[in-house]
């Protein structure tokens, strides 16, 4: 067996640090390097461990990214996107592979990980999973050989805790089908009614976010036409399959050109 791949986890205390640790300590190819916090955070300075309740691990806990990513082969990055457009300036100054999971990024905030996927290696996807990325193909497919006609309405649940609307992975499934029917996205998109608000644009995107208890993620994309429905479906029950993406992602990207990938190209989709 070769020599396992130095990751680096962004963020490490939430649920998709956490899950992140231990997806990598379970691996025979990777090896867990260091994790961050941030700064003021009473994690920063300790082994991970320790700071775990687990013993002593011999990962260190930095509260400066830069300390971290200089040493890592990649970095997986579960954060704010204030947190990782950061992070991008840093690894493509270091040329190490960047995974992120992030979701909430602006359209400003895709172009400054476009300007540093000219020297790092960038995978971005709103969800990791396998069976997302597939959807998000079919979805595609579908919205190709349907007409205005039908009408495509995406739904997205989610833990009460999550911060931002529509979810990454919806307006992944949504940018999918935009671009199935040659659209963009952001032209079509029909979201938050509420009211009197006339009827259904056609061509429209709509997007409804429902949030509640501890939801994984689950998502519907509907074309709605005369008679008849079409539906897709995804029902992630386990945080874990985003981890396992995100790893198998890190692991793909050693060796390959700068630039900004997604799921797809991981998993051979495209």
């Amino acid at each position: 067996m070769g020599e396992r791949v130095g990751i680096a986890v962004m963020g490490a205390s939430g649920r998709m640090g956490r899950m992140l640790i231990d997806t990598i300590a379970e691996s025979d190819r990777a090896e867990l390097i260091g994790v961050t916090e941030r700064p003021g955070h009473d994690w920063v300075g300790k082994d991970l461990g320790d700071a775990l309740g687990r013993g002593h691990m011999g990962v260190p806990v930095y509260g400066d990214p830069l300390d971290v990513i200089v040493k890592a082969q990649a970095v997986i990055d579960f954060t704010s996107p204030e947190a990782t457009i950061a992070h991008a300036q840093l690894t493509a100054q270091a040329r190490t592979v960047h995974v992120i999971g992030t979701t909430g990024l602006s359209e400003t905030d895709i172009a400054a990980l476009d300007a540093a996927a000219r020297h790092a290696t960038i995978v971005r996807a709103g969800n990791m999973s396998l069976g997302v990325n597939l959807m998000t193909r079919l979805a595609q497919q579908i919205a190709a050989a349907l007409d205005t006609e039908f009408d495509i309405e995406i739904v997205e649940k989610h833990h009460r805790h999550k911060v931002d609307a529509p979810s990454g992975t919806a307006l992944m499934l949504g940018e999918a089908a935009a671009a199935g029917r040659g659209v963009d996205l952001s032209e079509v998109s029909e979201r938050g009614r509420d009211g009197i608000t006339g009827p259904r644009g056609e061509g429209a995107i709509g997007f409804s976010a429902i949030r509640g208890g501890d939801i994984v993620g689950e998502h519907d994309v509907i074309f709605a036409g005369p008679g008849e429905r079409i539906v897709l479906s995804h029902i992630a029950t386990d945080r874990g399959i985003f981890a396992r993406g995100a790893l198998k992602a890190a692991l793909w990207g050693q060796g390959k050109a700068p630039g900004h990938y997604s799921m797809a190209s991981v998993l051979g989709l495209g």
